[in-house]
């Protein structure tokens, strides 16, 4: 018994299952020995009471979710419909599970409970939240959390967990619930054979990432997909994909590597496929630069209201990486040949546009629909044949 756990008595007349939970997670938090399955067991059976196998089960499920998962918030972790999990103090909880966010009947005790459980997810992510730090975003194998503190708020901790499922979507799937109808999918497909460069455009939570896993699986299976993510996220069913991951600086600020140096680490490991999992600084330039210098068949997200506004979105950008407006416009003009825009409606997620990448005389970037979503079908917009061409082009090559 000396190297494993040595349960604690702990009394009987215990009120309620949230009672007895407290007392066995204070129980195996006292003891110095790692926390094992068999602690855990030994804890609730310390209790002397009759609970059953369910009751056993339920509790150790509770127990281990309060000092390994995410507490009281791990039974919408562990719906696979939940993407996302938001605290907005201890009074209230909303998930999206599909439909939109949604506000839970679940409450924290207080405000010190929030505060614990975000402290605890984000040092078991190997940073700090605390005054001194008091926004801080860490990844947590298939989470990704991020928290922030009063008063930087104003109703309390907040807590913010994107879920990664572990579900790969093909275009058939996506086509199949009503995000891309038959023409956008030819065409989608005939952007991946093709090797055109895209950029996939929408606001958070529209699928940007899901739809760009499903294009990246209709690669060619001998092609070398190199993914560069702030946050690991994508999941191409591929038989050759190799990911990159930004890191945070330590707890004194150093050893930080981001996007921009990521991509340049990429394009020496032999791409034949450069993917920037989203755009949204100063890697915008080296994405070009590498769409540019030959590396064609490359793709990446980015955050835009409408394709329309992608161009202001990457001027915006560019700046961050010190580059001109008319430099940007004349990069991305010769970069990138398509922007596929995602909107979230009513009835779900919609592929609403693909358009082309063009520049006018006065050297302004624009984005030309192609084929625009209306309703059950698409129909064909002014640069529908400009896209015919740039797939006849590329077939020729």
């Amino acid at each position: 018994m000396s190297s494993q756990f040595r349960p604690r008595r702990i009394a009987q007349s215990l009120p309620d299952d949230a009672s007895m939970v407290a007392q066995v997670r204070e129980a195996v938090i006292g003891d110095a020995a790692p926390v094992t399955g068999a602690s855990l067991a030994a804890a609730v059976q310390s209790t002397g009471r009759l609970l059953g196998s369910e009751g056993t089960f339920r509790t150790l499920d509770r127990v281990r979710a309060e000092l390994q998962g995410l507490g009281p918030l791990q039974r919408y972790a562990e719906d696979p419909a939940v993407t996302d999990i938001l605290v907005n103090g201890p009074g209230a909880v909303w998930v999206d599970d599909g439909g939109g966010l949604r506000r839970t009947d679940q409450i924290f005790v207080n405000e010190s409970e929030v505060r614990s459980l975000a402290a605890r997810l984000v040092a078991a992510g190997g940073r700090r939240l605390d005054d001194g730090n008091p926004c801080v975003d860490v990844r947590l194998d298939r989470f990704r959390v991020h928290a922030v503190l009063p008063p930087l708020s104003t109703s309390g901790t907040l807590l913010s967990i994107r879920i990664q499922r572990q579900c790969n979507f093909s275009l058939a799937d996506l086509e199949s619930a009503g995000t891309v109808d038959s023409e956008m999918s030819a065409a989608l497909r005939c952007i991946v054979d093709r090797r055109l460069n895209f950029l996939i455009s929408g606001a958070t939570g529209t699928g940007k990432t899901t739809l760009l896993s499903a294009l990246l699986s209709l690669s060619s299976p001998d092609e070398r997909l190199v993914t560069v993510e702030d946050s690991a996220e994508l999941s191409p069913a591929h038989p050759h994909v190799i990911g990159l991951e930004s890191r945070h600086g330590n707890l004194e600020g150093s050893g930080a590597v981001n996007l921009a140096e990521l991509v340049r680490q990429a394009l020496r490991m032999r791409p034949d496929r450069l993917i920037v999992g989203e755009c949204r600084g100063a890697e915008v330039r080296e994405l070009l630069a590498a769409m540019n210098t030959g590396h064609d068949g490359a793709g990446g997200t980015i955050h835009a209201n409408s394709a329309s506004s992608v161009p202001a979105r990457l001027s915006a950008l560019g700046a961050l990486a010190g580059m001109e407006a008319g430099a940007l416009a004349l990069q991305a003009a010769n970069a990138l040949d398509v922007v596929i825009h995602v909107v979230r409606t009513g009835g779900g997620r919609v592929v609403s546009e693909i358009g082309v990448i063009d520049m006018t005389a006065a050297g302004e970037l624009i984005v030309r629909p192609a084929l625009t979503w209306n309703g059950p079908n698409s129909v064909q917009g002014p640069a529908w044949e400009g896209l015919v061409e740039l797939f006849e082009h590329r077939m020729l090559k």
